[in-house]
């Protein structure tokens, strides 16, 4: 290449390639260790990492709170479910209280009548029965079964006691007498027996002293 094909420096032209200032002078471009830009401000990079920082957290606080909202509705259908599965079982509870009085009626109505069962009354007494067991039939058909007392250890869950007797043909606190049958509803307890608790006579007070 000869000086003739030599590039000519023109000024001009490296005057106009460099960037303008707004007031006409050429911007000088600031190259950091590596040859990239480097911002003016480095505090700007600070405030993004700070604002990237808050938001992060702000982010995470609300998915913490969303789990709570999610465990909570859960909960919350949880308990209305368990309410009306309690309704439909339970709706009936007051008519079928209310029934167990005639059913407490009738049986006494067939032990008072026991000792006519032989005579013309016979007839009579078998039509009390019947009516008794088609009640017992539909309780039993909406999950009403009575508690199970006579014989059985006194349980005050179940069974209340209206007076003690002493006894030696039975253990200490059994049911040896029940006055009035208990039901129950589902596994809820309506009615709770009213019974006769044993109690420890004197004879077996002397004989647990002779035995001590």
């Amino acid at each position: 290449m000869t000086d003739k094909d030599a590039p000519v420096y023109d000024a001009a032209q490296e005057a106009e390639a460099r960037p303008q200032t707004g007031n006409g002078e050429a911007e000088e471009i600031k190259v950091g260790s590596e040859g990239g830009a480097v911002p003016e401000d480095i505090n700007d990079a600070n405030a993004l990492k700070e604002l990237l920082d808050a938001e992060k957290a702000n982010a995470a606080e609300n998915y913490d709170r969303l789990l709570r909202m999610t465990a909570e509705f859960e909960n919350y259908k949880k308990r209305v479910l368990r309410d009306m599965d309690d309704l439909r079982k339970f709706a009936n509870e007051t008519l079928i209280k209310e029934l167990l009085s005639v059913v407490d009626n009738l049986e006494r109505a067939i032990m008072a009548s026991e000792p006519e069962r032989a005579s013309e009354g016979a007839c009579l007494i078998e039509g009390v029965e019947m009516t008794l067991n088609e009640i017992l039939r539909v309780l039993k058909k909406f999950h009403v079964t009575s508690v199970e007392a006579m014989g059985k250890p006194f349980d005050p869950l179940f069974h209340e006691a209206v007076m003690q007797e002493e006894t030696d043909e039975y253990p200490e606190n059994t049911v040896i007498n029940e006055m009035q049958k208990g039901y129950m509803l589902h596994d809820r307890l309506i009615r709770p027996a009213m019974v006769v608790v044993s109690k420890k006579g004197p004879g077996s007070r002397r004989s647990g002293e002779q035995d001590a």
